[in-house]
């Protein structure tokens, strides 16, 4: 029997409405946090000197922009299909609609397919394990498994994991924060270096801190997966602004301060070399910390990063399926578990092909952030246009500029002029392409099926 809905602007639903604002904030920060900055702050160093803290700032700028935008769509259509519903009502056409939700998807499982490896990796490192060619994937596997699991037995009981993995990983964010403001505070480490610009010569500040954005924007990906568990909030049209704005602003605070702590004890062309920035941090800082300490809390982050986006492709697919856009097995529902089992199973067995076949390629990361920012960009301009259709219930509404400047931001952000490695847009391409070879399986499927497409 489905549950009774108190509120406007809920609409009927299969899934259980678990998530209140607590468990909503925690779900959004962890989602933020994720294995970004943990890997990209050395990077980021990299490309910009001192003020590494910079490109975080206006990457957290971007995606606030666009976090309004789907403010206004979530509180509008609290439904769990996300950007892809928002793009269907918005322009009504299918093949543009699949291509979005193949997009977000695709970054979704790719996320955590490569999220997967890397705490396989780092479990067989910890435990001194030669594991040999195949141990990685293998372990990486039974990772994904699990995680299939806690996602099949229960978004409450998914989210109650992710309650723990975002304290953990918190914590090791706020060790940094905390390590180097007690080293500031003793009079060590340099301060001035948070302010000072060390970039190729002769190619000026501009475009370097651009680059170091498009980087620096991977590490705040995420909000949006949150509009995905709409149909599993607690009065979504109501909650849903404050808690959103919430955690962005904890992880933006969150990310320059943890950039300006390891700038000040690190210096930046060391901080930009090898693969465990925050590490160096930690022995810089304080050099008799439990290093395996916090090699298991990056562990944690990179385990959460993997389990929200399993349940955010879940649940797209789920959603998708309720439009109308994916066949309709899709979408079912588990009779005791009430979980998209489905479509679970479906992400799971893509995210071990990923493993299998291309989690080893280090662009990914830029890519997931290359086609979000074009998904990001088809949401801003998608605001626009639905400003027509009025619906009954009260919702959030942006102020018209915000989306204007969030869709050209993006935009920009996402060309090539930024210096993206031009293998992102390889990778991106192959897998729009995929998304067309199935967009046209799915017509051939509800067809065979007598359904309309």
């Amino acid at each position: 029997m489905k549950e009774p809905v108190a509120e406007l602007g809920e609409q009927e639903t299969e899934l259980n409405r678990v998530m209140g604002p607590g468990l909503l904030l925690l779900f959004i920060v962890g989602d933020i946090l994720g294995t970004g900055i943990y890997a990209l702050t050395g990077q980021v160093a990299a490309q910009v000197g001192g003020v590494v803290w910079l490109p975080f700032f206006i990457a957290f700028v971007v995606a606030l922009l666009t976090a309004c935008s789907y403010l206004e769509l979530v509180t509008k259509y609290p439904r769990a299909a996300g950007a892809a519903l928002y793009t269907h009502k918005a322009f009504g056409i299918h093949f543009v609609t699949f291509l979005v939700a193949f997009a977000i998807m695709s970054s979704g499982i790719t996320s955590a397919a490569t999220a997967s490896r890397a705490f396989a990796a780092n479990f067989a490192t910890s435990l001194g394990m030669d594991v040999g060619t195949w141990g990685v994937p293998l372990l990486a596997i039974g990772f994904i498994v699990l995680v299939g699991a806690i996602n099949f037995r229960g978004v409450g009981e998914s989210v109650k994991m992710n309650v723990l993995l975002t304290v953990v990983e918190l914590t090791g964010l706020l060790i940094i924060i905390g390590i180097g403001f007690w080293a500031i505070a003793g009079g060590q480490g340099d301060v001035s270096r948070a302010w000072t610009f060390a970039t190729p010569e002769g190619s000026g500040v501009f475009w370097p801190v651009i680059a170091a954005t498009t980087l620096a924007f991977f590490a705040m990906v995420g909000f949006e997966d949150s509009v995905n568990m709409a149909e599993e909030s607690k009065e979504p049209s109501r909650m849903f602004p404050k808690v959103l704005l919430t955690g962005l602003a904890i992880t933006g605070v969150i990310y320059v301060l943890v950039a300006i702590s390891a700038i000040t004890l690190v210096p930046a062309n060391e901080l930009g070399e090898g693969e465990t920035p925050l590490l160096k941090v930690i022995q810089a800082g304080a050099p008799g910390f439990p290093i395996g300490i916090f090699a298991v809390i990056t562990m944690f982050a990179v385990a959460n990063s993997a389990l929200i986006n399993m349940m955010m492709a879940s649940r797209l697919i789920y959603g998708m399926s309720r439009e109308g856009v994916l066949p309709g097995a899709l979408g079912k529902v588990h009779a005791s578990r009430r979980t998209p089992h489905v479509a679970i199973f479906f992400t799971s067995l893509l995210a071990v092909a990923l493993i299998l076949f291309a989690g080893g390629v280090p662009a990914l990361g830029g890519t997931t952030a290359l086609l979000l920012l074009c998904v990001f960009t088809i949401v801003n301009i998608a605001v626009l246009v639905l400003r027509k259709d009025r619906v009954e219930h009260r919702h959030f509404r942006t102020p018209t500029v915000l989306p204007v400047l969030g869709a050209i931001s993006c935009a920009f952000l996402a060309g090539p002029w930024t210096g993206r490695d031009p293998i992102q847009y390889v990778i991106a391409a192959c897998l729009i392409g995929l998304g067309v070879v199935l967009w046209f399986a799915t017509i051939g499927i509800m067809r065979a099926a007598n359904q309309t497409a």
